[in-house]
C-alpha cells in the first residue's frame, strides 16, 4: 500500500514503515528511546517489532484496558520517564492499541513540555482510528478522553501482521470504525451492510485510514468537517463510559454498534433519512454484535453521561447525524425523548 502524507507527518505501512522509522532514528540524535506496551503487546507484539527494527528499546508496561487510560497510569510512566532520565531528546513509541496510542500520546506530548513520539497500532481499532488524527487524551473517572490534547506523532507505521495476535471480539471492535468510515463516505457501503458478518482487507483499512486523515486534514481542531466522524459516538461513548466499571465491559466497538443503530434512528426522525437504511444498519450490526439489554436506571445513567459529551454547548446534547449515506449534519440538537425512544429501535 502506498503512503499517506498528513499535513506534518506520514503513515508508512509493513516494511516500509519499519525502513522510514529506521531512516528517522539516523536523522535524529535520539538520547533514549522507550516502547509503550501492556501485558498483551509486550507477549505478543513486541518480539516481532525489535526483530523488524534492530532496535533495543526501554520499555514501559502499563495494564491493558480502557480503566486503565487515566492520570495515575500517566503519573506512573512519567515517574518512570524521569527515574531512568529521560530527557526532552527522548523519543517514545507507542506499540499497542487505542488506549496506548491515546494515552501514550498524551505523555509524551506532556512531559517535560513535550516529546516526540510515533505510534504503532497493533488493533484493528487503533489502526483505522485511534492512532490517527492527532487526538490524545486520558479518561477522568468514567468520562471518556475528557482530558487531551492535539498533538502530532512523528510517524504511524500500519501492519497488519498485528492483527493475527488479536481475537474476534477484538476484530469485531474495531470493524465498528470501519462500518462507520463506510456509512459517513459512501465507500464500500455497499459492499458491506448486506452482509450478516463483518468482511475487511488491506484495501478497506487503507480507505478508512485514508478517509480519516482527508477529514482531520481538512479540520484538525474539530471545528466542523471532523465532526462527521462522531457518528454514532455520542450514545456509544456514553454506553462505553456506562460499562467501564462494571464487571463485563463493553469494548468501543461493541458500545459505538449500538450508538450508530440509535442515531441511525435519530437521523430518521430529525434529518430525514431513510429508515429502510436505519433499519439495514441495525441489521447489520446486530448480526455482528451481542445484543444488550437495557432497563430504565440504565439508560437514565447512561443519559446522564451522554451531558459531559466534549460536543455539548450550553449543556444541549448535540449530535452528528445522517442526511443519507454520505452526508454528515453536525452539530444537531436532541431533546431526551428521542435518545429514549432511539434506544426502543435498538432493541425491537
Amino acid at each position: 500500500m502506498k503512503k499517506i502524507t498528513t499535513n506534518s507527518y506520514e503513515i508508512r505501512f509493513s516494511n516500509d514503515g519499519y525502513d522510514y522509522l529506521n531512516s528517522l532514528l539516523s536523522k535524529k540524535s535520539y538520547s533514549k528511546l522507550f516502547v509503550i506496551v501492556d501485558e498483551n503487546t509486550d507477549k505478543y507484539c513486541l518480539e516481532y517489532f525489535k526483530s523488524k527494527t534492530s532496535l533495543k528499546p526501554n520499555v514501559l508496561k502499563i495494564k491493558s484496558g480502557e480503566k486503565y487510560k487515566n492520570l495515575e497510569t500517566c503519573k506512573e510512566v512519567w515517574n518512570n520517564l524521569t527515574e531512568m532520565d529521560a530527557d526532552r531528546m527522548t523519543l517514545i513509541i507507542n506499540l499497542g492499541g487505542g488506549v496506548i496510542t491515546d494515552m501514550g500520546g498524551f505523555i509524551a506530548s506532556t512531559f517535560k513540555r513535550g516529546l516526540d513520539f510515533i505510534n504503532i497500532p497493533t488493533t484493528l481499532l487503533s489502526m483505522v482510528d485511534a492512532s490517527i488524527g492527532s487526538k490524545t487524551g486520558i479518561n477522568l473517572n468514567l468520562l471518556k478522553n475528557q482530558i487531551g490534547l492535539f498533538s502530532d506523532p512523528q510517524l504511524v507505521i500500519i501492519d497488519t501482521n498485528y492483527l493475527k495476535t488479536l481475537n474476534k471480539r477484538e476484530i469485531k471492535s474495531g470493524y465498528a470504525e470501519i462500518i462507520k468510515h463506510c456509512i459517513i463516505s459512501n465507500s464500500f457501503f455497499d459492499d458491506l451492510i448486506d452482509r450478516s458478518s463483518i468482511h475487511y482487507n488491506e484495501d478497506i483499512i487503507y480507505n478508512s485510514i485514508q478517509l480519516k486523515n482527508k477529514i482531520v486534514s481538512m479540520d484538525k481542531l474539530e471545528n466542523n468537517i471532523r465532526k462527521n466522524l462522531n457518528f454514532g459516538h455520542t450514545i456509544g461513548h456514553a454506553i462505553e463510559s456506562f460499562y467501564l466499571n462494571k464487571e463485563d465491559k463493553l469494548l468501543h466497538g461493541e458500545a459505538i454498534s449500538i450508538g450508530m443503530i440509535c442515531e441511525s434512528f435519530i437521523s430518521y426522525k430529525k434529518t430525514n433519512f431513510s429508515l429502510e437504511i436505519a433499519n439495514k444498519i441495525k441489521t447489520h450490526l446486530n448480526s455482528i454484535y451481542p445484543k444488550i439489554n437495557f432497563n430504565k436506571n440504565d439508560l437514565k445513567e447512561i443519559l446522564s453521561l451522554m451531558k459531559y459529551d466534549k460536543k455539548n454547548y450550553l449543556n444541549n446534547i448535540r449530535f452528528s447525524l445522517l442526511k443519507e449515506v454520505g452526508k454528515v449534519e453536525i452539530d444537531v440538537e436532541i431533546d431526551e425523548k428521542l435518545i429514549m425512544d432511539s434506544f426502543d429501535f435498538y432493541s425491537n
